[in-house]
């Protein structure tokens, strides 16, 4: 057996390929400062509590964009290119799946991909319905029973920031163990969104086109977010 028959990719030139369209780029960035955000206004409450939910509102239109974006964006940002069967990801975790599933979001990071975008969603979910019975009432509230709304904000503000933060922990923790023990840095091509590869590697397409149909379905996505919180008991 060969080298090139173990990895395809060994003997191959590479070139610069664009993996990350610019729209995914933005859209990971300021969820990033989004995220940072609500963390430090949550802690500190009282009237940061307004800036709070403004953030919140901003993460329940990025999280709409990424749910549209993963259908119609870049190649290596549709989710059917990281959608893992089990099989695949038991050969990644063994050594033994094939390179390509380096490209974009490997089996484990699109777990991690995955699990924080469930985990914010439901994050703004029971933001948006919550009641502390304090100073904070959420503006889908008045949709959902008094008990319903309580057990929102206790999740909230318990086991579901627990859960956010210990993600976002593990996020960090695997650049990390990427960047000092694999070296792979993972970072970098989130801000220039180009990788170097294989010239057999087909790239995303991230042209004016593309940018203006992004801005397109961001402006959607903030109106929709719009329509969302101020929804009325009537519907």
């Amino acid at each position: 057996m060969t080298r090139s028959d173990l990895n395809p990719w060994a003997d191959s030139a590479r070139v610069r390929i664009r993996v990350w369209d610019l729209p995914t780029r933005l859209f990971h960035w300021l969820l990033a400062g989004a995220v940072v955000g609500l963390v430090i206004t949550g802690n500190l409450g009282g009237n940061w509590m307004t800036w709070h939910q403004r953030l919140g509102y901003a993460v329940l239109a990025l999280l709409l964009f990424r749910l549209v974006w993963g259908l119609i964006g870049g190649r290596w940002s549709r989710f059917a290119q990281f959608l893992y069967g089990p099989c695949t990801l038991w050969a990644y975790l063994r050594g033994r799946a094939s390179p390509d599933v380096e490209v974009g979001h490997s089996p484990l990071g699109a777990l991690s991909v995955f699990a924080l975008l469930v985990a914010l969603a439901v994050q703004v979910g029971t933001g948006l319905i919550s009641d502390d019975e304090i100073a904070f009432v959420g503006p889908l509230a008045h949709l959902v029973a008094t008990e319903t709304a309580y057990a929102a904000t206790a999740w909230h503000k318990g086991w579901g920031k627990v859960l956010l933060l210990s993600l976002v922990g593990l996020h960090l923790a695997a650049l990390a163990v990427y960047h000092w023990a694999l070296g792979k840095s993972l970072v970098p091509p989130m801000v220039h969104g180009d990788k170097w590869l294989p010239p057999h590697i087909p790239g995303s397409a991230d042209g004016w086109t593309q940018r203006l149909l992004a801005l397109a379905v961001a402006a959607a996505c903030v109106a929709a977010t719009v329509w969302i919180v101020n929804l009325s008991p009537a519907g």
